[in-house]
């Protein structure tokens, strides 16, 4: 009897206890998804924010780490764009902050900002950002944030809004980093790759500051390894490590892997890096410098390889120069100049706009936006690389120089395409790859306000003696390098460079202006080794103006200045040749359109 109690009491116990093991599996479900609902509820974010220029705080709970950005949909129209946007590199400049964003972002992006979270996590503020530019080709984009605030870290992400307002939430890792990333400043970072492929050879040209070569000269390249990684090289993961074979300023040439070298596409969107090592003591390796850099394959995408080259193009840096653009660049394709290729240094005026007008019109201008301040010397190289596989003939030069054929000895008939003309004679030269033509700066002549013709026809006076030259290359014949000197590049071994005639050709340099455009210079100096003029540093440069402190201050006699000889040479010659013969305006008085 007892035996068949326990059977009974067994077979009962085996009945029930599923279901109370049921019970307890959904009362611990439901304690769960309430925790997660809450962790998510007090962690959102989705809150109204107002527009204006100043930051908005936003209180925040989660400690868990937000990088990288990744944004959503949800908020309404306009913000499609931003559903698969990664943040893939940051870099801290002197006065503002740069991402890297992994797509190209179209206009309008003003419901973009930035957001900034303190050193805690605990607490963001957004700000909208400063500006957005295509990049790589377009394929990416560069978006500008204004320098976080005390305390906060610049780790910063980007965040978008809809039409109503609400915020669009970031997608979280729900991991936490431990090791966050540290942003780079920008006096310690590679900040370009770009692959250089001629069909004999393949390497990857690297761009970097922080290894403080000397200027203008070649470095030893055994000094220097190069690194390359499909991840941050923080993480220390998938690091393949070459040799540096040629360096100099900031550019360095590294070997590819050789499972890269084998498929070049394999190249495309790799991190690479540089170290500096001592080759005589085994093992001596310094850390990787902080990398932005990803290598950008640039030669097919521009030019097929089964199109002509053009004869001769140009290439130049600026900032804030939209005004003069328009001259600069129909002066010089009359001359020839068939490609242009424009080196946008954060620009906040309308070069874009007055690009898009000129193109319209078959002059083949492409702007890359470049970043990287003080960079001009690395900028030079990179175009190099750029337009060598479109171009037999480059030059250099900025957009207040002009090229002029000197025709009052009678030796040339004023005519078109003479720039061209004289560079294609040396096409074929076994040793000539470079020509040089001597400048002559010129003063404001007299005047207080811009020309409204234009600089060649508004400034006539001009200093008696020569200063410096500019140089035209054959891209293809650079030495390995790429060092230059802004005005003039190394060549490779066994070419030379010419200095062509002053009564030949020479460069008309409208270097001293009316003060309110020549003040700019004060601001911003592009060359890498050249002190910005607001520094008390070096004061007795040829770079600066003679008699000029670090003040921004017009001297009561600057019209007359630098005025020793009066040259209207070019003036009469762009009047006899580009101006209507009827209503006597120059083709960049007005609009194209």
């Amino acid at each position: 009897m007892d035996s068949e109690q326990r059977r009974k009491r067994k077979q009962q116990g085996r009945i029930y206890r599923p279901a109370c093991a049921k019970l307890l599996l959904v009362r611990s479900l439901t304690v769960c998804l309430s925790c997660l609902v809450f962790l998510l509820f007090i962690s959102s974010d989705r809150l109204p924010i107002r527009r204006d220029g100043s930051f908005r705080p936003v209180l925040r709970t989660s400690t868990m780490s937000l990088l990288p950005a990744f944004l959503t949909g949800g908020g309404g129209g306009g913000v499609s764009q931003y559903q698969n946007l990664v943040v893939e590199g940051r870099v801290l400049l002197p006065d503002h902050l740069v991402l890297i964003v992994s797509s190209k972002l179209t206009p309008p992006t003003d419901n973009l900002d930035c957001v900034y979270y303190d050193n805690m996590l605990e607490r963001a503020v957004l700000k909208p950002v400063i500006s957005v530019d295509g990049y790589h080709q377009q394929l990416k984009s560069i978006v500008r944030c204004h320098l976080p605030p005390l305390n906060f870290s610049a780790s910063v992400n980007l965040r978008g809004r809809g039409r109503s307002g609400d915020v669009v939430v970031e997608r979280r890792e729900w991991l936490l980093r431990l090791n966050q990333s540290v942003v780079p400043s920008w006096n310690k970072v590679v900040y370009e790759a770009v692959l250089d492929s001629n069909g004999y050879s393949s390497n990857v040209v690297v761009f970097a500051k922080g290894l403080n070569l000397r200027p203008h000269r070649e470095a030893d390249a055994r000094k220097f390894r190069c690194h390359f990684s499909l991840t941050d090289f923080d993480q220390g993961l998938f690091v393949f490590n070459t040799r540096a074979i040629a360096a100099a300023q900031e550019v360095f040439r590294c070997l590819l892997p050789p499972s890269i070298l084998n498929n070049l596409a394999k190249a495309k969107d790799i991190r690479v890096s540089v170290s500096r090592v001592d080759y005589n003591v085994e093992g001596a390796d310094g850390a990787p410098l902080p990398s932005v850099a990803k290598v950008q394959i640039i030669n097919s995408h521009e030019h097929k390889s089964n199109t002509r080259k053009y004869e001769l193009c140009a290439c130049t840096m600026l900032w804030n120069q939209a005004s003069f653009l328009r001259e600069w660049i129909i002066y010089h394709a009359w001359l020839g100049v068939e490609r242009w290729f424009i080196y946008d240094n954060n620009s906040d005026d309308e070069v874009q706009e007055v690009i898009d007008e000129l193109n319209l019109h078959k002059y083949n201008i492409t702007r890359h936006a470049w970043p990287w301040v003080k960079t001009q010397e690395a900028g030079f190289s990179h175009c190099a690389l750029r337009a060598k596989h479109e171009c037999k003939w480059l030059g250099f030069f900025d957009v207040d120089e002009f090229f002029y054929f000197p025709h009052g000895r009678g030796r040339y008939k004023p005519r078109p395409n003479l720039l061209r003309a004289l560079v294609k004679k040396y096409s074929d030269s076994p040793k000539i790859a470079e020509l040089r033509t001597v400048c002559h700066s010129y003063g404001p002549s007299g005047l207080t306000s811009p020309p409204s013709k234009g600089v060649t026809v508004g400034y006539t006076c001009r200093l008696e003696a020569p200063e410096r030259h500019k140089s035209v290359v054959r891209p293809e014949l650079l030495h390995t390098t790429l060092l230059n000197a802004v005005h003039h590049f190394k060549l490779r071994d066994g070419y030379k460079y010419l200095n062509v005639r002053e009564s030949k050709v020479l460069v008309n340099h409208y270097k001293y202006q009316v003060w309110d455009s020549f003040k700019a210079k004060f601001f911003r100096r592009v060359s890498t080794y050249v002190t910005n003029w607001q520094e008390d540093h070096n004061k007795g440069s040829k770079d600066r103006a003679p008699g000029l402190g670090t003040e921004a201050i017009e001297p009561l006699d600057w019209r007359l200045r630098f005025c020793e000889v009066w040259d209207t040479g070019l003036k009469h010659f762009v009047m006899a040749n580009l101006a209507d013969s009827t209503s006597g305006f120059l083709p960049w008085e007005r609009s194209l359109a």
